[in-house]
Order: C-alpha cells, then sequence, then structure tokens
C-alpha cells in the first residue's frame, strides 16, 4: 500500500512528459456499444462502475487501466477482458493503437485526473472524469483544452443529473411551479473513520470533505437555482485534528445567487447528512437523500411522492453519455460543470483560510 501510494504522488507531482500528445486516430462508427475502459479500480470502479456497465444498453465494460498488477486476473475473470484491453499507467499511451476502447472513464485520485484525462484524450479517446473534475481550476482547463484538441467528447461523473428525481428539481428551477425560489440547503456527507481511503485525508492529492461530498452541495445548489452563485463565505472545522490534519473535516458555506437567494451548505467527513431543500413563495420541495447510490427520493409541500428509480444511477449516466458519443450531440453534463464547482471549492477553502471572509465568484 505504501508504495501504491508513494506511486500516486509521484505521478501526480511530474506531470510534463506525460502531457504530450500522443498519436490520434479516427473512431469508427458502428451500431456497437461503445467500449469503456476504467481507470482506477478502487471501490468506486469496482462496487458500483463496472456492476453498471453489466446494465448498460449502450456502453460496455472491454478495458482497464490499473496501477495495482493483482487486480487484473481477478478483473479479467470476472468481466471477461481480453489481455489486449489492459494498460498501467506508463503504458496507457498504447490506447492510440486500440479501436476496441472508445471511452476512458477516470476514477483516479482526484489530483490525477488531469493528468491521465489528458494522455487518454491524446490518445484519442472521449473522456468520462469522475468528480470533482480536478483539485484545481488549472487542472479542469488542461483536461478541456486536451479534449477539444482531438476533438474529443468530456462529460463529468455527475450521476444526480441523470437521475429522474433530480431533473424534476432541475426542471422546477425552470418554471418555478410553487413560486420563486428564496433559500434552499444542501448537505452531504457520512462519517468517514477507519474506512476512508487513505488519499482522502492528504490534501496534495486532493483529499478533504469539500472536494468529496462539497460537490454535490455546490452543484445541487446551482441546479435547483438554475442560477450561478455570485458570493460566498465559508467556515472549516475538526472534531479529530490528529486524523484531519491537512485537509476538512467539515466545511460550511453559504452561497449567494442573484434575486437575493442564498443556498445554506455543510458538507462533512464527521457525520451522516444528505438533503436538499428548496423553499419557494408558495411551498416547499426536498429530496432526502439528495445523492446516496441506494435511491434519492424526496417530498413536495402539496404531497407529492417523489420515488427513486429502480436502474443503477450509474448505468442510466454512462448511457446517455454514450448515446450523446453515438449521437453526436452534446452531453448532459459538460466540463463547465466540473470547472464552475472546482473554482467554488478554491474560494470556499480561500475563505475558510480567511477567517469566512466573503468572497466574489
Amino acid at each position: 500500500m505504501d508504495n501504491r501510494r508513494t506511486f500516486l504522488k509521484k505521478s501526480g507531482l511530474f506531470l510534463t512528459a506525460s502531457l504530450l500528445p500522443f498519436p490520434y486516430y479516427k473512431f469508427r462508427r458502428s451500431s456497437e456499444k461503445l467500449g469503456v475502459a476504467l481507470l482506477g479500480l478502487g471501490n468506486y470502479s469496482t462496487g458500483l462502475l463496472a456492476p453498471a456497465l453489466q446494465q448498460t444498453e449502450n456502453c460496455e465494460l472491454r478495458g482497464i487501466i490499473t496501477g495495482s498488477p493483482e487486480k487484473i486476473p481477478l478483473w479479467q475473470k470476472k468481466y471477461g477482458i481480453k489481455d489486449r484491453n489492459v494498460y498501467n499507467y506508463e503504458n496507457m499511451h498504447q490506447l492510440a493503437n486500440n479501436e476496441e476502447i472508445d471511452v476512458v472513464y477516470v476514477v483516479t485520485p482526484n489530483s490525477l485526473h488531469p493528468k491521465y484525462a489528458v494522455i487518454a484524450a491524446n490518445a484519442g479517446k472521449h473522456i468520462w472524469c469522475e468528480k470533482p473534475m480536478a483539485r484545481t481550476s488549472r487542472g479542469c482547463r488542461e483536461i478541456i483544452e486536451a479534449c477539444n484538441k482531438n476533438n474529443r467528447k468530456l462529460s463529468i461523473g455527475y450521476r444526480m443529473q441523470h437521475e429522474k428525481n433530480t431533473k424534476q428539481i432541475m426542471e422546477w428551477a425552470k418554471t418555478k411551479p410553487y413560486g420563486s425560489i428564496q433559500k434552499l440547503t444542501a448537505d452531504a456527507g457520512f462519517y468517514g473513520g477507519s474506512n476512508l481511503t487513505p488519499w482522502r485525508l492528504e490534501k496534495e492529492m486532493g483529499g478533504g470533505a469539500i472536494y468529496d461530498m462539497g460537490v454535490y452541495c455546490i452543484n445541487g445548489a446551482r441546479y435547483s437555482t438554475n442560477l450561478e452563485p455570485v458570493a460566498l463565505s465559508a467556515t472549516q472545522s475538526t472534531t479529530r485534528p490528529n486524523m484531519f490534519d491537512e485537509v476538512d473535516e467539515t466545511t460550511k458555506f453559504t452561497l449567494e445567487f442573484p434575486n437575493g437567494i442564498t443556498a445554506h451548505c455543510k458538507t462533512s467527513f464527521g457525520e451522516n447528512i444528505n438533503r436538499l431543500e428548496v423553499t419557494c413563495e408558495n411551498g416547499w420541495y426536498y429530496l432526502d437523500p439528495m445523492q446516496s447510490y441506494s435511491g434519492v427520493q424526496g417530498k413536495t409541500s402539496d404531497g407529492k411522492i417523489l420515488r427513486p428509480m429502480q436502474k443503477m444511477q450509474q448505468a442510466v449516466q454512462m448511457d446517455d453519455d454514450a448515446l450523446a458519443i453515438l449521437n453526436g450531440k452534446p452531453v448532459m453534463v459538460p466540463s463547465e460543470e466540473g470547472l464552475k464547482d472546482v473554482i467554488i471549492v478554491e474560494k470556499i477553502n480561500e475563505s475558510a483560510a480567511k477567517g469566512g471572509k466573503r468572497m466574489l465568484l
């Protein structure tokens, strides 16, 4: 594990050679499903993305990219992955010669997203990038530039924007069936102890509650209002300083939107919270939980029940993104969504470092 973490740290720091473009090839067009390679075989890929790719209609799991060779035979046995579709982080540029892989889904620690997304895009692959898009706005722009240069589609893994109840909330932000939105709250977090992946406690790797769970609050506040915040203020705290000596355990922040709308948000690795509530002029509605893997559900002030969908959220997300590629249409969650949220995270961290100073956006 120590060697693995050392490798990840080093590979995240030395980007220069990896940013060089690799040969580009033109994708075939056929009626087949798109081939997806998962880059990073941690808990999310293992427990959710790979199983979801067994349910998808427009794409399928065909490849893996990993720095953990001991995982390779297990994945090959379980999913029938061919030898030629197995890569590591050092030879993944050879994807440029593999027409069976159309998409690379980047699921590494946050700070490594730019490096590997750029390599995959330069190899001619479409990119699906897990949230947060990157640790810095600069990293986000590096991914965007590489995908634009190679004419590849880029989608951010905000699965909630593909989920039916969340899409209803997004629609209500435009149609306002309960009158003008006045305020909202967005909370997302869980109690993390020994189950926390080590890199989530490391600043250099993009750890901390604000990056891991806070982006759900930020994105939720934005899509619930259909507006962009104009200012914010934030504070950060911990009840376990020995554990959270590099990153935030809990971040509270307020987003100010046009028309006097405020979003009071909280994210934490110190408690189980998961709720989005919108208060309007003539009523209210909420999602609780707002982003649980097991399903999103909610209620409105006039008694409507928002029931969870049955299909895996990740399967719906990847099918939507694959269909956009196959049909040459815009993706549902474009790169701008990821970039905007990371810019806000940077301002939240700056505000907290300055004692809760109000920051303009």
